[in-house]
């Protein structure tokens, strides 16, 4: 059954905003997407009344999703302070805006300062350890090396998942091969799709492939809070997540949500591509995320004639990072055709050809993360 933006219109109008007024003459809703029974639209309201509306936010997502035909619904609250406005003032007893309270009055007293972001943090159940696979800028092979990190994880004997956050540039349907929706439980919650062993989610799974994702920072967070608390994920010793490239809302909302275990880097040994990979190693250690190591991809071109090693784009510049920054260095992963052709044919070197040199190396850098995650997962 096809969702029609009228239908999503009618559904909100009977939605009261803080004054009182229908939602759908308030003056705050955004663009309304809605194809094949998926809905995003934002609400942009003035910061000094965001906590406020975020009972309206909830109330406007619960409408939506009772819509027949709809599977799945992204409602994000967008919150601005307007250009030289000055924070609103504390309330009075003698006036007031009304149907709105200023800010102030909505927020708990505070209690030896102010919270922490991360104080918000709290595990997904079943799931032992998340990590994330990162890199500071694109083009580095990040979402291969996240997939096949997650096969090498398995391979040694582990429950794992793999989180497709890269909300611009989803990959991991074409790397896997993985097209097919996911189903809702009885609970209304995503199940993620099975392949090689693993559970598998992605915003690529929700969006056709050529859908450019012209999303602000908040619909950003509320995708990825949505893909990492409404996925029935079951029991995983390691979730790995793939991360957008650089260090914008998406890592942080990861890093605010859940205790990550520890972050794997991605970089080429070019030095253009390590300037982009510390301000990743920055960021992590600026919200105690513990590096878990640097990994060279496309480290060197050898040649299948001859067996000449070609130095493309330099050589051993993340190891010498590694040793600077004082962080593990976990391997190096060549520039190679059979590395290319599977992740393209969405059949990963680790599962496609086990026995080869490629997936040992992959499964030689997954045995140093476990290693260092022991504290924290199942023994194998």
């Amino acid at each position: 059954m096809s969702v029609t933006q009228q239908q999503v219109l009618d559904s909100l109008a009977r939605i009261k905003s803080p004054r009182g007024v229908a939602l759908t003459n308030a003056n705050v809703l955004s663009a309304i997407s809605a194809a094949d029974g998926k809905v995003f639209f934002s609400i942009n309201v003035e910061a000094a009344e965001a906590r406020a509306w975020e009972s309206v936010r909830a109330e406007a997502e619960a409408a939506v999703r009772a819509i027949p035909g709809v599977t799945t619904v992204m409602v994000a609250l967008t919150a601005e302070r307007k250009a030289g406005a000055a924070p609103p003032p504390p309330p009075t007893p003698s006036r007031g805006t009304p149907g709105v309270q200023p800010v102030h009055a909505h927020k708990p007293p505070p209690q030896g300062g102010a919270q922490s972001p991360m104080a918000r943090q709290s595990e997904i159940p079943g799931v032992a350890a998340v990590i994330a696979v990162a890199s500071g800028k694109g083009g580095v092979g990040k979402s291969t090396t996240a997939l096949n990190l997650a096969l090498g994880l398995r391979d040694l004997g582990l429950k794992v998942g793999l989180l497709d956050a890269d909300i611009y540039g989803p990959s991991v349907p074409r790397l896997t091969g993985l097209h097919e929706k996911p189903e809702l439980n009885d609970e209304r919650k995503m199940i993620p799709l099975k392949r090689f062993g693993l559970a598998i989610m992605s915003i690529g799974f929700l969006v056709e492939e050529e859908t450019a994702m012209i999303w602000r920072g908040p619909m950003v967070m509320s995708a990825v809070t949505q893909m990492l608390r409404d996925v029935v994920w079951g029991q995983l010793d390691v979730l790995v997540v793939d991360m957008p490239p650089g260090t914008g809302d998406a890592q942080l909302t990861l890093a605010q949500n859940v205790p990550l275990k520890g972050a794997v880097i991605v970089s080429t040994p070019q030095d253009l591509s390590l300037i982009d990979a510390r301000r990743g190693l920055a960021m992590f250690k600026k919200v105690n995320v513990p590096v878990l190591g640097i990994v060279e991809n496309m480290s060197y071109f050898q040649c299948p004639q001859c067996g000449t090693k070609s130095d493309i784009f330099g050589h051993g510049g993340a190891r010498h990072e590694a040793e600077k920054l004082g962080v593990p260095f976990l391997g190096e992963i060549p520039l190679h055709m059979a590395i290319r052709a599977t992740s393209d044919a969405g059949t990963p070197v680790v599962d496609s050809e086990p026995d080869g040199p490629h997936a040992a190396i992959y499964r030689a850098i997954a045995g140093q993360v476990r290693d260092q995650l022991k504290g924290v997962i199942a023994a194998a």
